[in-house]
């Protein structure tokens, strides 16, 4: 294994995390930033209404997203295994 196998590695890892962390946080992003707006708009300031509303959100997204991240995840692993005899 030379340098040039070391990169693409580390590419395809850093790649396929943002893939799978990516809609995570960017639904995380939304959420707070709109639940922040309402709670601004109603002058309710109650952090755990927050907490609660990511944490649905997140759930909803997991349930409809969660088996394209995992077959992410798994292609992901699946090149890693091919690789591993070329390792010695």
């Amino acid at each position: 294994m030379n340098d040039a196998d070391v990169i693409h590695i580390l590419r395809s890892m850093s790649m396929t995390g943002l893939r799978v962390a990516g809609p995570i946080l960017g639904v995380v992003l939304a959420v707070g930033v709109l639940v922040s707006l309402i709670q601004t708009v109603t002058q309710v300031q109650e952090q755990a209404v927050v907490y609660v509303v990511k944490f649905a959100a997140v759930g909803v997204l997991l349930m409809l997203a969660g088996p394209w991240m995992l077959h992410e995840l798994q292609t992901f692993l699946r090149e890693l295994w091919v690789r591993v005899p070329a390792v010695g």
